[in-house]
């Protein structure tokens, strides 16, 4: 399952924005919000392919795929030496897929701002300041374990002295320059800040409504990172609405989708993820799988053993299955094709695997 951690200062509006999250409304059982602890949620993935999929063909269930959300504590100045809740935010990290940074943009003066003014570039460089000091002390330690003679020095030494001398200037691990053979190394290291980094830029509902969009100094700051404009408050009044006062609200700013289900989106395309689809009878589900996967690979999400055990698969595109009615006329049409283990996995992509 897809995680991602939810981090920012303290007074940005990330609490407001995981309640949303925990009032968000899906009609689907199987996957509700689901609150594992009081700060862990999953949420199913919005697709409306999956609605129209299993009305066709009377499905039992429908199960969509997931996302988790981690709503780690706010982070502080110093956490990396321990301040706030310091080793405890750093654990917490490390083990999701990718950052979704909240970032303060919105002006309140009802909120106080940890740094008493409102400056996004700046909030971004303290946290990444911080993940970035708490990086170069795995690399110290990395490096001080290391000998010269132990067995894969040789490679790793200047790896590691690559990434200190870039950490050292600021710049985040997966925005240095590393071959297949260093990218590999630096993903062993477990690095905060070689995770992909989402920015969750959190506006005013005016400055919604008014389109507000990042100056260059902001994208700078974020450096190529793909980002979201949404407002905590919004998506909270959003998340308690009825659908049809969604709509209403939703038109009023100009909007076509709420700003968590961008968020969805963005963290999908941020990690190369894609989503496949089987149907039938007794449920209409969504797999995850990753872009340029081959088929056997994709198919291990269904179960482990279908990769090792993959003979072939018959594939189409679920429009075309929608628009032809079923599986019956996509095959007297030539829509529903066989392939073998080269298939490339494709986004829509319906499957049915032979083992």
């Amino acid at each position: 399952m897809l995680s991602l951690g939810i981090v920012g200062l303290p007074n940005v509006g990330k609490s407001t924005l995981f309640k949303a999250l925990t009032k968000k409304q899906i009609d689907i059982q199987n996957y509700p919000f689901t609150t594992i602890d009081p700060n862990v949620g999953v949420v199913a993935v919005p697709d409306e392919r999956l609605d129209l999929l299993a009305k066709l063909f009377s499905s039992k269930k429908l199960i969509p795929t997931a996302i988790e959300f981690i709503d780690i504590a706010g982070l502080v100045k110093g956490a990396a030496q321990g301040e706030g809740l310091g080793n405890k935010f750093l654990a917490n990290i490390r083990e999701v897929d990718a950052i979704a940074q909240v970032v303060r943009v919105f002006d309140d003066s009802d909120i106080i701002h940890v740094h008493k003014q409102i400056n996004p570039s700046s909030d971004i460089e303290t946290i990444n300041a911080e993940l970035i000091i708490a990086d170069l002390e795995t690399i110290t330690k990395r490096l001080e374990k290391t000998k010269p003679n132990d067995p894969g020095a040789k490679d790793a030494l200047p790896v590691l002295a690559k990434l200190k001398e870039a950490l050292q200037k600021g710049v985040l691990a997966i925005n240095i320059g590393l071959d297949d053979k260093e990218k590999e190394f630096a993903r062993e290291l477990n690095l905060l800040t070689n995770k992909k980094f989402i920015y969750v830029l959190n506006v005013s509902e005016k400055q919604l409504k008014d389109k507000w969009t990042p100056d260059e100094a902001l994208k700078k700051t974020m450096a190529g990172a793909d980002y979201v404009v949404l407002s905590s408050t919004f998506e909270l009044l959003l998340s308690e609405a009825t659908i049809d006062e969604k709509k209403m609200y939703l038109e009023d700013v100009g909007l076509a989708e709420d700003g968590l289900d961008s968020l969805i989106r963005v963290a999908y395309k941020t990690l190369g993820l894609l989503t496949f689809l089987t149907t039938g009878e007794d449920e209409t589900r969504a797999w995850t799988a990753h872009v340029g996967d081959l088929i056997p690979r994709a198919s291990r999400a269904i179960h482990t053993d279908f990769e090792q055990k993959f003979i072939r698969a018959e594939v189409i595109n679920w429009k075309d299955l929608l628009d032809l009615g079923g599986y019956a006329q996509a095959r007297a049409t030539g829509k529903l094709r066989t392939v073998g283990k080269d298939y490339i996995i494709q986004e829509g992509d319906v499957v049915e695997i032979k083992i």
